[in-house]
């Protein structure tokens, strides 16, 4: 049990659409939400938490991840990219 306390920045996921409510197709996965912000009770990873973003909007999901970090990526550089089209 990992209870993670008021004020803490963290990130959230909701489900916001199910497979059966998405584009037809086998396997699709759900469609979730993450959004991080600044909880707003003490919470406990996994359960359901509160949280308000910077830019003070509350939303609700399941308690992710404290303090996250910003993992995304543009992907493997295409080997032409670097050289700006010369040849």
């Amino acid at each position: 049990m990992c209870i993670v306390a008021k004020g803490t920045w963290v990130e959230v996921e909701r489900v916001v659409a199910r497979p059966g409510e998405r584009i037809p197709g086998p396997g699709r996965p759900p469609q979730v939400m993450r959004v991080s912000g600044f909880l707003l009770e003490d919470a406990e990873l996994g359960q359901l938490a509160r949280v308000r973003t910077i830019v003070g909007l509350e939303h609700a999901g399941r308690l992710r991840i404290e303090n996250p970090g910003y993992g995304h990526s543009f992907g493997n550089t295409f080997p032409a990219l670097p050289r700006g089209g010369a040849a």
